[in-house]
């Protein structure tokens, strides 16, 4: 017994371990707390600025059978809110927990900075939102509330970016898995999202005659904002997690390096405003990606579906072929002599189809448990926002092509019921996710593990 002394731990012993059992107790709590606050921030800003600013934006072009019905400040504010103030906040949310968990540092970040950045991020956000919309002073409060949300991410960037990797089992410095190098990317796309935004609303507030972007301006925007930041985020996690819900084969790292390179090589083309070969590279980057992630194989061992509808893998899977209508609808944009409508069509299949139905897909797979070990609230009801959003969004893009088009003028008709479906969609998603964070979460079996540790594995697990 004397070569395994945690087995009969002295008093010294037991004391480190019962410390190093509370520390990690609180820290979890807390990060979970923290990400209950990101997420919740995030549904809100969903629902209210972004989806129900959408809603009432499609009724007015509808009834007026032109864009033009609305302005074009609206229809950014109520950009800004999804992009940044729903699907920015989940990032950080889920960056601040989860990072220093997959790249272990000498020691975690302090509490106070996150609760700084998710401050910083949703006011300007929100302020953006509201100077758009209302115009109040915009030429001050925009520009404002561009420094807010770069200096929010860069922020966030700095604390953690200090957790180190773990190192491997042999002794040898740990490296990054392709997966995080995609992520990377993608937090690049924010970081020139931010900067962009920053620089034309300092231009706006100086020489602008509104908060609006110009079209042409707008148009580069949305690459980077798209293509350059939402997709490789969707990507890298879906390398990392989607192998295991959908029980296929490991990811080929390889061509998912070849899928990154192709998309960023895309999106630079587009802020140079080529546009035509922009869209053939991010479409071709699609097609990479969907093979190197494996989405079409079949399974070799069952999908995890516990805790979630056994729909999800298809609605997963729904998502690509979302990606790649996407694709090929902005290839249609780029080329077509009148493009109004498609451009609003492809974007829509991108940010609905695609983003929105990843994070409605896996947000309520992985957010329980991480806010506390807890489960779903309602597999029924994730099933039914999945069908609305889905119903939703293919009335939406065919809609949108149909009668900006003029090949079919009665699809003006559709829009409206559209945006109603995906309003509730959301609205569903978001009252899962807000029933299940106020639900109690069960007894955690790992932290009592943790607790009768000895310290050397307690300290593994406790840093």
């Amino acid at each position: 017994m004397s070569a395994l002394p945690w087995l009969s731990p002295e008093p010294e012993v037991t004391k480190f371990s019962q410390l190093t059992y509370e520390q990690t107790k609180v820290r979890k709590v807390q990060l979970s707390r923290l990400l209950t606050f990101y997420i919740v921030g995030g549904l809100l800003f969903m629902l209210l600025p972004g989806t129900l600013l959408g809603v009432w934006n499609l009724i007015s072009i509808s009834g007026g059978h032109a864009a033009e019905s609305v302005s074009p400040s609206w229809i950014q504010a109520h950009g800004h809110a999804q992009i940044l103030g729903w699907i920015g906040s989940f990032i950080l949310g889920i960056g601040y927990y989860s990072i220093p968990k997959l790249r272990r540092g000498s020691r975690p970040f302090a509490l106070g900075v996150a609760w700084l950045t998710a401050g910083l991020w949703m006011a300007g956000v929100l302020l953006r939102w509201f100077t758009n919309v209302y115009l109040w002073h915009w030429r001050t409060l925009v520009p404002a509330s561009a420094t807010m949300e770069l200096v929010a991410f860069l922020i966030f960037f700095r604390a953690v970016s200090q957790h180190k990797p773990e190192p491997a089992s042999d002794g040898n410095k740990g490296h990054l898995e392709t997966w995080i190098f995609v992520v990377i990317a993608g937090s690049i796309g924010l970081l020139l999202t931010l900067l962009l935004n920053l620089g034309a609303s300092v231009w706006m507030a100086l020489r602008g005659t509104s908060p609006a972007y110009s079209m042409a301006f707008d148009q580069r925007f949305l690459v980077i904002a798209a293509w350059g930041f939402m997709v490789p985020f969707v990507w890298g996690f879906s390398a990392k997690w989607l192998p295991t819900f959908l029980g296929t084969s490991g990811v080929s790292e390889r061509r998912l390096g070849i899928a990154t390179g192709t998309l960023v090589a895309g999106v630079a083309l587009g802020l140079s405003g080529w546009f035509r070969l922009s869209m053939v590279a991010v479409w071709l980057a699609s097609f990479l990606v969907v093979s190197a992630l494996g989405i079409f194989r079949p399974p070799e061992r069952p999908p995890k579906t516990h805790g979630v509808h056994p729909s999800f893998p298809y609605f997963l899977r729904s998502a690509y072929v979302w990606l790649l209508v996407a694709g090929a609808l902005s290839i249609w944009a780029a080329n077509a002599t009148n493009p109004s409508g498609i451009w609003g069509a492809s974007r829509h299949a991108l940010t609905v189809g695609f983003v929105a139905m990843m994070v409605f897909c896996v947000g309520q797979r992985v957010l329980p448990a991480f806010s506390g070990m807890r489960l779903l609230y309602s597999s029924k009801l994730m099933f039914t926002g999945l069908l609305l959003l889905t119903c939703g969004c293919a009335l939406r893009v065919s809609g949108e092509v149909l009668a900006y088009q003029d090949i079919l003028p009665a699809a003006w008709s559709w829009l409206p019921y559209s945006a109603v479906l995906e309003l509730s969609a959301v609205t569903i998603f978001a009252a899962n996710l807000v029933v299940t964070f106020l639900s109690k979460p069960p007894v955690q079996p790992r932290l009592v593990y943790i607790r009768n540790a000895g310290p050397t594995r307690a300290a593994k697990h406790g840093n």
